[in-house]
């Protein structure tokens, strides 16, 4: 015989306040149901049931508190909202469909044809692409400055400037931009400054602290942390939030309720994997920087790295990327590095990072590809660079590993 459905007394709900990150990634944002469950739940369903026109229409309204559609109100997708607004101390997060996704919900609900945005030069290609070829048929002009010159930025904005937009470290060459000190030139004007927090994630930076108004995730990377679904989120301000929610609701950039659940599951080993990423990252960019092979290391991490000490003073660790230019005496700088990606054997070669596997790629023909050769150039991502997404396995299985690609050169 079926048990008969009850109602179950709920203990009170988890509370985001005076918990510490590594809490909040477990526990924040999970509302339980009445049936009790530990682990989050999953609501794989497009629509919801109603008892009545009468909450039907109340709930479609806004009158009554509840959910309506997935392509906007999903308990899966919400408590993943929930959880990592806590991580990043945000009032309120919205997921979307992917990193990029992000990236244009945020520009199409907060500004207008005739708005001015103020972008780093160093973020990844698919960002500068949907700046220049994309957001610039809507009026909204962008113009990219040195991320690491303060004055730049300064001189870059003007009275319509509404953003200003940058990723640190960056990507590919792990340049840090002071965020506070670029917080005060967003002010001055009145712009809202977006973080892209990819790299650290809220485990080792937290840029609102540092006086960004909204950050964003690709999702995909570390949140995830195992390569298998794609998403994007953005945090903020209520106000911020809401304007972006009217556009994902409206527009349909929305994230899947299962993609949710599989960052959620991401959220809960976060702080352990991003710490564990980063002391294998170090420890292999101070092994590259040795090798006779290797020209130049850029990792934040490195007492070498001209920004060493900005990083340090607003980053609680270095990160998983890094990259490293080959040394060659030949022409076809390309053709080098790519005989170091070919030899290795383990090492994946792939575009994405944020992986517990190691991953290896060419930024100028890769991520970066579809930049202009002048825009990669004034960027500094040249032939020789190679970028390598440090995972989990044996530090010294990745270092036989490289050194097999090094010893082709």
């Amino acid at each position: 015989m079926a048990n008969k459905s009850f109602e179950r007394p709920q203990r009170l709900q988890f509370n985001d306040n005076n918990y510490a990150t590594e809490t909040l990634a477990v526990r924040a944002g999970q509302h339980r149901s009445q049936e009790g469950e530990h682990s989050d739940a999953i609501y794989p369903t497009s629509s919801f049931v109603y008892t009545s026109a009468h909450e039907a229409a109340g709930t479609f309204g806004g009158d009554i508190e509840g959910n309506v559609y997935s392509r906007f109100t999903n308990p899966t997708v919400q408590a993943f909202e929930r959880r990592i607004a806590a991580m990043e101390g945000g009032e309120r997060a919205v997921a979307t469909s992917s990193g990029m996704a992000a990236i244009l919900s945020l520009c199409l609900s907060l500004m207008k044809q005739g708005d001015h945005v103020v972008c780093s030069r160093s973020v990844f290609g698919s960002t500068v692409s949907l700046f220049e070829k994309y957001i610039s048929r809507t009026g909204i002009e962008t113009t990219f400055v040195d991320p690491k010159d303060i004055e730049a930025w300064r001189t870059a904005v003007r009275s319509n400037t509404r953003m200003l937009f940058l990723e640190t470290p960056s990507n590919p060459l792990a340049e840090v931009t002071d965020i506070r000190a670029v917080s005060e030139v967003a002010k001055a004007v009145g712009a809202k400054l977006v973080v892209d927090n990819c790299f650290l994630t809220p485990a080792l930076q937290k840029p609102l602290s540092l006086g960004a108004d909204i950050i964003m995730h690709s999702a995909t990377k570390y949140l995830d942390g195992q390569g298998r679904v794609i998403g994007g989120v953005v945090v903020g301000s209520d106000a911020d939030m809401e304007e972006v929610f009217g556009f994902v609701r409206t527009a349909g950039t929305c994230l899947s309720p299962f993609n949710a659940w599989v960052f959620q599951k991401g959220l809960e080993t976060l702080p352990l994997r991003m710490r564990a990423h980063s002391e294998a990252a170090l420890e292999l960019a101070q092994w590259l920087e040795v090798q006779p092979q290797v020209e130049r290391v850029y990792y934040s991490g490195l007492k070498s790295h001209a920004q060493h000490d900005l990083a340090a003073s607003q980053q609680t660790g270095f990160g998983g990327v890094l990259s490293f230019e080959v040394k060659s005496h030949e022409a076809d700088l390309k053709a080098a590095a790519w005989r170091v990606i070919d030899a290795t054997e383990m090492i994946s070669i792939t575009g994405n990072l944020g992986d517990v596997k190691t991953t290896i790629t060419h930024p100028a023909t890769t991520t970066h590809g579809r930049m202009s050769a002048a825009s990669r150039a004034q960027a500094g991502i040249r032939d020789s660079l190679i970028r390598v997404s440090v995972g989990l396995e044996s530090i010294d299985d990745l270092k036989a590993d490289l050194q097999l690609g090094l010893n082709a050169t």
